[in-house]
């Protein structure tokens, strides 16, 4: 009887855990779409850290909004922080947040276990320098060892699987965009 007791305790002690992971909120932050001249994506591989289980993958980059700081300002902010670089201009940005939400693994855990996931709002930038501009080691704590230009359609693929709904709504968003920069079409 007492096993049963046991079992029951610990599925409850478990939904109760759950339940208050999932009452977290979400992270506020950013994320910067560069296209070139050519209408292709700056992607960065990121670096694995330790005890990740992921690795190779390749992501935009992003990161969270400081206090007292414009979305706008975090996104170039990040850009320069994570693609050691901040020429470009604003071309676009998504009408809405765009969320998602961290794998079970790592809900409690990510950012002190203080979110469940992030908001993000996305911000379509053309690039206007070249591509010696780029530092990758230019900050403190480098996000990324190599970097590439992609076609729009390929963020997708390229993203670990819990933010690749993210990149869905992203390239939903901005699939204009690159046919756009070359035409001086206005946005």
């Amino acid at each position: 009887m007492s096993s049963k007791k046991n079992k029951n305790t610990r599925k409850k002690n478990k939904d109760t855990q759950a339940a208050t992971l999932e009452k977290l909120p979400y992270r506020r932050g950013v994320g910067a779409v560069l296209f070139n001249r050519e209408g292709l994506v700056w992607v960065g591989r990121r670096i694995p850290r330790p005890g990740q289980k992921i690795e190779n993958y390749w992501q935009m980059p992003q990161g969270g909004i400081d206090k007292g700081e414009e979305p706008v300002e975090a996104v170039f902010r990040e850009l320069k922080e994570e693609a050691g670089t901040d020429q470009a201009e604003l071309v676009a940005e998504t009408r809405s947040w765009l969320t998602y939400d961290l794998p079970e693994d790592l809900k409690g855990v990510a950012w002190k276990g203080k979110f469940k996931g992030q908001k993000q709002k996305w911000f379509a930038l053309r690039f206007t320098g070249d591509d010696s501009d780029f530092d990758l080691d230019g900050h403190a704590k480098p996000e990324f060892d190599a970097w590439k230009w992609v076609e729009l359609t390929c963020l997708p693929r390229l993203i670990v699987p819990f933010k690749r709904v993210i990149y869905d709504g992203i390239v939903k968003e901005f699939k204009a965009v690159p046919g756009k920069l070359g035409s001086g079409k206005t946005f």
